[in-house]
């Protein structure tokens, strides 16, 4: 068929509909591509950049790049796996990520992905460890961007999902963080009911709901079982 094409990720061949990114497509044939800053249904950012992988020699985010026919897109080689693992011990480095008294502790992206990359231990860069106030204004959400790995997902998920713009980037540089449209957020019209707010949008322990902390046990929680990513994986595996 004229709209779709077919390309290759680490030998296997994939179809891909016209305009499809390499994500997507690699999505539907079952073989998970790291990332943290893309997420269903919301809008690609393509700016972690865990997602990379190289098309035709070329270094490209797949979240962001259509697929092209014929191209050869490398994934899991020993030098993409390391840029990756760069990538997520700076972000480690960056925030404040204390796991073990984390509420996002076993449903953590950023947690899930350092384990499936096999990084036990982030000293390969020095801790900024960042001072930043926790907002516990609202009387449903908290917010601590001490853990903020700025994804965007808030930021999208405000904008185009819930119509409301409550989340937004401020400052530039190692000061850029995440802002609200409000004093703090109490003055803002968020609801704990938001895309934005939903535990499953935002990838680490940044936006917390109050009253849900450690709500699962350790053994039952979402990554005490299987990997991230394993959902995607495993279409490969029951396709005949």
């Amino acid at each position: 068929m004229e709209d779709t094409i077919r390309f290759f990720i680490d030998g296997v061949q994939v179809t891909a509909a016209a305009g499809q990114t390499v994500m997507k497509a690699a999505d539907a044939a079952g073989i998970y591509i790291p990332r943290l800053c893309d997420t269903e249904g919301l809008k690609p950012q393509g700016s972690c950049r865990v997602c990379v992988v190289k098309m035709n020699g070329r270094t490209v985010a797949s979240c962001t790049q259509p697929a092209l026919a014929d191209a050869v897109v490398e994934s899991e080689t020993d030098e993409i796996r390391n840029y990756r693992r760069d990538l997520v011990r700076m972000l480690f480095h960056e925030g404040n990520h204390l796991c073990p008294i984390c509420e996002a502790s076993g449903r953590c992206e950023l947690q899930a992905m350092g384990y499936r990359l096999g990084i036990t231990q982030a000293t390969k860069y020095p801790y900024l460890q960042p001072v930043r106030p926790v907002d516990a204004s609202h009387p449903d959400i908290v917010l601590d961007t001490n853990r903020c790995i700025l994804c965007g997902r808030c930021i999208r998920a405000s904008r185009d999902v819930d119509g409301k713009n409550v989340f937004e980037y401020v400052g530039r540089g190692i000061h850029k963080k995440v802002g609200v449209n409000g004093a703090n957020l109490a003055d803002t019209d968020a609801s704990i009911d938001d895309k934005a707010i939903n535990i499953n949008t935002c990838p680490v322990g940044c936006i917390i709901q109050k009253g849900r902390g450690f709500f699962a046990p350790i053994g039952k929680r979402e990554f005490d079982q299987h990997p991230i990513g394993h959902q995607i994986s495993r279409r490969r595996k029951e396709t005949p």
